[in-house]
């Protein structure tokens, strides 16, 4: 008999010898012999690229990796450059920083430190030449490759995007050849480290040397919509940065002035019950159960202070007119200087202070602001604001007889158009070497109805509007303090009484006369400036087209 151990070790030979009776050994077989099936050449060829730009794609990386680690071993400048933690409020070191318009000669030699945005940078060879600016005041930087100062460092500058922020440290010298593109002309700093604060995007949406550009000048111009569109960028060319400053002039003088003589500056609301003026230019908005309306002027809470015995008041602040006037000069929403002032026997009283307060004005931007009007003059050239002491003061009859007598038709008690205002400042300025002037005595019948009639003749009015170069700026009047004659004249105008019931209730208890009027202050702005539209002295215009930003 086989034993169990002869018959396991014929059997396993015969598995390994007899392929044709194992299937399973023939499969294997099969598999292991057969070529795999031959690829089309399209998919040959993709795979070929594929391939390709895999290896390409190590190779890059490893080339890039190699190249860091070079750099991390042998930028011997890079503690001097690169981009700052995005919280700087780690450390206070005590270190000093100056202003780009306070760099001046006695620093020559010394080490300063400057933090400004990159207005542009240009790399030639060993070399990187580096425009800040900050506000309207630029100096130049220069990089040179040195023992300090690295190939890679060199680099990193030059491809810094344009507005980034940046701090940048080193020595003060004179300029060998005068910088004409830098305010800072004779002076330049040889830069010895650049550190960004807060880097801009790569790509602007404009350009701040063509949004800074003369329309005189060749080279792109940036349109209107452009520049509201990205206000944020605009407002950093350095018109813009002199123009708001100027405005900041504009509002500080008025306050300065009329707090000087003994007025009180008050806040009056903005969301009222009625329209102010009695008009239909109105924004009705919702109000808890029922509507409201955007004040279209603080003028009747300004006479309403004055006959709660604070004789001499003044607001600033907005005022809203729904009117659908694209214009150059007509907004819906603007910043309102508003005066009142009780006096003791006549109008011109107030008419004086109202006078005198813009000579003063004028005369504080003249000698405050000179550098920033220079500024603005160098992109929006214009004849320089001229006024004579003390304000001209024309009455309506010669400024009509002016205008008829230059040829133009115009009725006694005819309103008078933007053409023919304008007109007329042509005709003041040229007899009178003024362009600013005083239009008193209106028609009755062309102005609101709390203006007080003219004592004299009916006809006329103790009212008055203040011009600069032709464009009306601020219309004011002597206001009727007497409640019987108030509604009188409310209902020559079809006002419903009872929409301005505590209005006149207020002079019931006994009103001291008074008189005053409002401005626009980004009009006056424009004007002074001589500019072409009120959205370049307005930073946020709102009008009927524009709501943002």
């Amino acid at each position: 008999m086989i034993s169990v151990f002869t018959a396991l070790r014929r059997t396993s030979y015969f598995f390994r010898t007899s392929t044709s009776i194992n299937p399973l050994h023939k499969y294997l077989s099969m598999t292991q012999d057969t070529e795999p099936p031959a690829l089309s050449k399209s998919a040959a060829k993709k795979l070929a690229a594929k391939q390709a730009k895999e290896a390409k794609k190590a190779e890059t990386q490893a080339r890039l990796k190699a190249e860091a680690e070079a750099r991390d071993t042998d930028d011997y400048s890079k503690e001097r450059y690169g981009k700052l933690p995005t919280c700087n409020s780690r450390e206070k070191t005590g270190r000093s920083w100056t202003e780009i318009e306070d760099l001046s000669k006695d620093m020559v030699e010394s080490e300063v430190l400057v933090r400004a945005r990159v207005h542009l940078s240009r790399l030639t060879g060993k070399q990187c030449f580096v425009k800040l600016r900050h506000r309207y005041y630029s100096v130049q930087v220069v990089y040179a490759v040195d023992d300090k100062i690295s190939k890679q460092m060199l680099k990193y500058i030059g491809g810094c995007p344009k507005e980034s922020i940046v701090d940048v440290t080193g020595t003060l010298v004179t300029a060998g050849i005068p910088v004409e593109s830098c305010s800072q002309k004779l002076l330049e700093i040889q830069g010895s480290s650049f550190h960004v604060v807060s880097e801009a995007a790569p790509q602007l949406p404009l350009q701040i040397d063509d949004a800074s550009r003369p329309l005189a000048d060749d080279g792109p111009v940036v349109n209107q919509d452009t520049r509201l569109n990205n206000r944020i960028l605009d407002l950093r060319t350095p018109a813009n940065q002199a123009i708001y400053r100027i405005g900041h002039g504009v509002a500080a003088l008025f306050r300065e002035y009329l707090s000087g003589i003994g007025f009180t500056e008050i806040h009056t609301p903005k969301i009222i019950s009625a329209a102010s003026e009695g008009g239909a230019n109105v924004f009705k908005v919702s109000y808890f159960k029922g509507n409201a309306y955007l004040a279209q002027s603080p003028q009747l809470y300004k006479q309403m202070a004055i006959c709660a015995d604070i004789e001499r008041v003044f607001t600033v602040g907005a005022v809203f007119r729904a009117e659908d006037s694209n214009t150059h000069r007509h907004l819906c929403e603007f910043v309102g200087l508003d005066i009142e002032m009780a006096f003791k026997e006549h109008y011109h009283e107030v008419l004086t202070v109202i006078g005198e307060m813009f000579l003063n004005m004028f005369k504080g931007l003249q000698t405050k602001y000179a550098t920033e009007i220079e500024t603005v003059y160098k992109q929006y050239p214009a004849e320089p604001f001229k006024f004579i002491e003390p304000a001209l003061r024309l009455e309506w009859p010669e400024a009509i007889r002016m205008l008829r007598e230059a040829g133009v038709e115009i009725g006694d008690f005819d309103d008078l158009s933007t053409p023919q205002e304008k007109f007329l400042g042509k005709l003041v300025k040229a007899k009178y070497d003024t362009d600013f002037y005083i239009l008193d005595k209106f028609p009755l019948e062309i102005r609101p109805f709390y203006t007080m009639p003219c004592p004299h003749d009916p006809k006329y009015s103790n009212s008055y509007d203040i011009f600069m170069r032709g464009e009306e700026i601020m219309s004011g009047a002597q206001r009727i303090h007497d409640p019987a004659l108030l509604e009188e004249r409310a209902k020559v105008h079809e006002i419903d009484l009872e929409t301005i019931r505590s209005y006149i209730d207020s002079f019931k208890f006994g009103s001291s006369p008074h008189a005053g009027g409002g401005v626009g202050a980004e009009r006056v702005l424009m004007l002074y400036l001589g500019l072409d539209n009120i959205r370049k002295s307005s930073m946020f215009p709102r009008d009927p087209k524009r709501l943002t930003p």
